[in-house]
């Protein structure tokens, strides 16, 4: 007897977790600043990505885009982002760059600049001793 397959028995598909596959929403000059960064590693290449991410998980969209804002921008008290939004943009950028974000390390990011100097900070190599 020959066995048949069907839909139902079937194993789902193997889960595409790439980070190609993560970026696939974002305009295209995103994703280019993205593969800019995985060839080069230049961790400045990241900041069209960052401000990507936060358009992406802002509770209310801003009239203009957030490239044009100060660094010292506020992500809470100016941009009225909420735990909630927040912890959506930290899972999001830990698995699209393989980094770990810890808690006691978040409650410092307070502005554009300080989430851009953390990020570049965390995808950076060590410094060999």
């Amino acid at each position: 007897m020959e066995s048949s397959s069907s839909p139902l028995n079937d194993p789902p598909p193997p889960k595409t977790n790439s980070s190609r596959d993560k970026m696939r929403h974002f305009p295209q000059e995103v994703q280019e600043a993205f593969r800019t960064f995985e060839a080069t590693r230049n961790p400045d290449a990241l900041d069209p990505v960052i401000l990507a991410i936060l358009d992406d998980f802002i509770p209310k969209k801003t009239e203009v885009p957030l490239s044009t804002f100060p660094g010292s921008t506020r992500l809470i008290e100016d941009l009225g982002f909420d735990s909630l939004a927040i912890t959506e943009v930290v899972f999001f950028s830990e698995e699209l760059l393989n980094i770990s974000i810890g808690n006691e390390e978040l409650m410092q990011v307070r502005t554009l600049d300080d989430l851009r100097g953390f990020i570049r900070k965390k995808v950076s190599p060590a410094p060999a001793a």
